[in-house]
């Protein structure tokens, strides 16, 4: 879970992961007012060469920041990453990208990960018409994920129907804008997130 200012840390971390939804886009967000890291030196502050171990926890950071995990999530999910079969990184990438949280975001059902994290948690989220409450919920394919029916009328989704109408899912989801409703369709592959997840990796296999 994600505590303080959220474009602070995007700031301290010298990346844009779109914490703040919608926002990050805006002239009035502070990554786009402030390009330069947070500190009493401003703009003309010198940045230190990382050594590898510091690269390893700032790509921990961008993990935990974007995805909303902690410590204990990312460990979970390194160690079910080692038993499956397959290239570490990629495995372990996959697991992340199938939580019901990122699933909901991916969807476009929501203009950031810690409101998707939301909706789940206060029961507005159904997985194969039952409520599920649990952000790290692991989706299948095949699963459906549709909005709880007492929850379609509510402004955080009947807001969002116009921008889906133009919105393009990732191609492991389909996404019907008028249902409201999602199927995973593929396990997730080719992902290019902002972050580099084999430093990522590193930091466990130690």
């Amino acid at each position: 879970m994600v505590k303080g200012p959220k474009e602070r840390k995007e700031r301290a971390l010298g990346v844009r992961l779109g914490l703040k939804g919608d926002r990050a886009l805006s002239p009035k967000s502070s990554p786009v007012r402030k390009p330069y890291r947070p500190g009493v030196h401003g703009p003309n502050g010198r940045t230190k060469a990382l050594s590898e171990f510091g690269l390893q926890l700032r790509e921990k950071s961008k993990f935990k920041i974007t995805y909303g995990l902690n410590e204990d999530n990312l460990k979970k999910i390194f160690t079910r990453a080692q038993a499956a079969k397959g290239a570490l990184s990629a495995k372990m990438l996959e697991l992340i990208e199938r939580r019901l949280d990122n699933a909901v975001f991916q969807l476009g059902w929501t203009p950031s990960r810690a409101g998707a994290r939301q909706l789940v948690i206060h029961g507005h989220i159904f997985v194969n018409k039952k409520k599920v409450k649990s952000p790290g919920y692991e989706l299948r394919v095949g699963d459906i994920i549709s909005v709880n029916p007492t929850s379609s009328k509510r402004a955080a989704f009947s807001g969002r129907k116009e921008f889906l109408q133009q919105y393009d899912a990732p191609t492991w989801l389909r996404m019907d804008p008028e249902k409201m409703e999602g199927e995973v369709l593929s396990i997730p592959s080719d992902l290019n997130p902002p972050f580099e997840i084999n430093l990522l990796v590193d930091s466990f296999s130690k």
